[in-house]
């Protein structure tokens, strides 16, 4: 195996990686900026209001995004394995 082979393979992998988790990652930051702006409008200083609003958009963007992230690891694995005899040698 090359070292450029094995560059290339993981640059991909990361790049699967950063472009499938994008989604949840974004939901969460807006959602838990949009509590933090609402705890600092109204006073409220309760650390754990910020979790169950964070952990219900992640969970509607995984119904929303889901498909596509299965996809997109799908077209990612199946990649993987027709190019296995490439990467090995």
């Amino acid at each position: 195996m090359d070292q450029g082979i094995v560059i290339d393979l993981a640059q991909n992998t990361l790049w699967t990686i950063i472009i499938v988790s994008a989604p949840m990652l974004s939901l969460a930051l807006m959602v838990g900026l949009i509590v933090s702006i609402f705890q600092t409008v109204t006073s409220i200083q309760e650390p754990t209001l910020a979790f169950i609003p964070k952990i219900l958009a992640v969970f509607i963007g995984i119904l929303i995004f889901g498909p596509w992230m299965l996809k997109t690891l799908m077209d990612f694995i199946i990649n993987l394995y027709t190019n296995f005899n490439y990467y090995l040698g």
